[in-house]
């Protein structure tokens, strides 16, 4: 068993879109949490087959203020 970060974001549209730092290219998007967590499982199982994780170290999330 292999755990990988995920981060996953809310768009406008309502979507949830998770993506995998670790795998290059591998997101996915769903309308609920729980559909979402279902299809980043498979997208990961997925870029496993073809793709090596690279090694990363989730830090954190940091709120930057820009004058825009």
């Amino acid at each position: 068993m292999k755990e990988f970060n995920v981060i996953i974001e809310k768009g406008e549209d309502g979507y949830f879109v998770a993506s995998v730092p670790a795998l290059r290219g591998c997101h996915t998007q769903a309308k609920s949490l729980d559909t979402l967590m279902k299809r980043i499982k498979e997208a990961i199982e997925l870029c496993l087959e073809v793709e090596k994780p690279i090694s990363n170290e989730f830090i954190g999330v940091q709120k930057v203020a820009v004058n825009a």
